[in-house]
């Protein structure tokens, strides 16, 4: 069967969604997904999008281990 409303969303949108990416500078590229970029909100591509996910998972993953470490020697009793 075929897929007729694949697509149907960027359909409506200005040149069906592409347009010129803020963070890579792709132009002509699907920007789909729309992000903080500097404080101001903007349309990203596909990629920019990924590689800002896979930074802040890097970064919670590292910020673990380290919260992880300070709790227990914060909770120690001290000895009198």
């Amino acid at each position: 069967m075929s897929k007729s409303h694949r697509g149907t969303g960027i359909r409506a949108m200005a040149s069906h969604g592409r347009g010129k990416c803020p963070i890579c500078g792709n132009e002509n590229i699907k920007v789909l997904y729309e992000k903080e970029v500097d404080g101001n909100k903007a349309m990203i591509c596909k990629f920019c999008n990924a590689n800002l996910k896979n930074k802040a998972r890097k970064e919670a993953k590292n910020a673990a281990p380290a919260a992880a470490a300070e709790a227990p020697a914060a909770e120690a009793p001290a000895e009198a």
